[in-house]
């Protein structure tokens, strides 16, 4: 039986675009129109999004970083609160763009809080680097910060953020660092190793919020398998002791074995085996209420448009198979585009995925991080570090 989901779409996000950067746009298109090659948009509930006001956008960001952004949407040669850079060039509307994702992510979480939808997803969310006074990592307003001030606004007691990029959600942590509503978990590249530079298991969050950041930071090469089990030692029982009113997730695709920007070896059947998971805890841990955000992906054509899909296709409730077909209307249009070279032919990569499950005692580089994490936080959480089935 498929769920009531809800996409938030117009092609107005394609105007978040910094030009020669690896944050293409085109990633976002593709997807959409994959999705709709296959039939998945039809089992959705489709809505456009709207700009985020002012007054909600000073929710998540101060008020002189928000008239930087004005500045450098009209000036080209606007630099500083991290605008202007090679990883946040400005460009002409960037505000609009930025407030229209930001936007898209708070009609999401207000259609599920409501109960309108049971899930809703926004692909152009999931911008989790942008702090209060600054752009960061290609991410200019915090829409996964909107999102979660607008549930906590509209009633919900308390929301669970899980972050599957392989960059650290270090926006969103540093949000709620202090604020015991919400927990934070991240699964992440080792920031010893990639930006942004955070993102240890020591970071649990502070005072009465001791306990709601958790961190699993992985080590470079980490595969489907070996990622799938810090996933699963890690996330379902944090978010079932937290006892989340709705799950929040950030579905960064970056960690895919072929991304351009980081050293995780992940491929299109295990991130499509972690969206089902995901999807699966809501229905578990929080009554089915999930908004699913985009993120990270620089894999445009041959990672992001298939996971994406998977995420969109999972929400509505009919997962696509992995062996389903690559449209021959959607490499046609690829072929139109001028793109050359070998395209993938099916919604999966053919991994056959064998996870071995967590039990302490491990030494290899990836169990001492399990561990780490489970030890700082897990107490916290009244859950036993030690004990595999929590």
């Amino acid at each position: 039986m498929g769920c009531s989901a809800t996409a938030i779409w117009d092609d107005r996000y394609l105007a978040y675009d910094f030009g020669d950067h690896p944050m293409n746009p085109v990633r976002l298109d593709l997807t959409i129109r994959l999705a709709r090659e296959l039939g998945v948009l039809d089992g959705l509930d489709i809505l456009p999004p709207v700009e985020a006001d002012e007054t909600a956008l000073r929710t998540v960001h101060d008020a002189d970083y928000l008239a930087a952004v004005r500045r450098a949407s009209e000036d080209p040669t606007f630099a500083g609160f991290g605008l202007g850079t090679d990883d946040d060039p400005v460009f002409t509307g960037m505000y609009e763009a930025s407030a229209l994702i930001a936007g898209g992510s708070a009609i999401a979480a207000r259609h599920v809080w409501s109960g309108q939808s049971q899930h809703a997803v926004n692909i152009a969310g999931g911008l989790h680097h942008a702090m209060a006074g600054y752009a960061s990592g290609f991410c200019v307003f915090n829409d996964v910060v909107l999102a979660i001030r607008t549930l906590l606004a509209s009633g919900a007691r308390k929301v669970a953020y899980v972050d599957i990029d392989v960059h650290h959600g270090d926006g969103v942590q540093a949000a709620f660092y202090d604020d015991p509503r919400v927990l934070t978990i991240s699964l992440h590249q080792d920031p010893r190793t990639l930006f942004p530079g955070t993102g240890l298991a020591t970071e649990i969050g502070r005072g009465s919020a001791e306990g709601t950041a958790v961190n699993v930071a992985l080590p470079p090469g980490t595969n489907d398998s070996g990622w799938l089990r810090a996933f699963r030692a890690v996330v379902p029982g944090a978010v079932r002791a937290f006892g989340a009113d709705v799950l929040v997730t950030q579905c960064g695709c970056d960690t895919h074995h072929e991304d351009p920007l980081a050293n995780l070896e992940l491929s299109i059947d295990g991130q499509r085996t972690a969206i089902a998971e995901l999807h699966a805890l809501a229905h578990e841990a929080t009554a089915g209420r999930w908004v699913a955000l985009g993120g990270g992906g620089y894999g445009v054509i041959r990672c992001v448009p298939r996971t994406w899909t998977h995420l969109l296709a999972e929400a509505s409730g009919k997962a696509l198979p992995a062996e389903t077909s690559v449209p021959p209307g959607w490499i046609e249009h690829l072929r139109g585009r001028g793109v050359r070279g070998e395209l993938p032919a099916t919604m999966g990569e053919g991994r056959v995925l064998r996870v071995e499950p967590w039990t302490p005692g491990g030494d290899s580089w990836l169990d001492r991080s399990i561990m780490a994490t489970r030890y700082m936080v897990f107490p916290l959480l009244g859950l036993d570090p030690d004990d595999p089935r929590d």
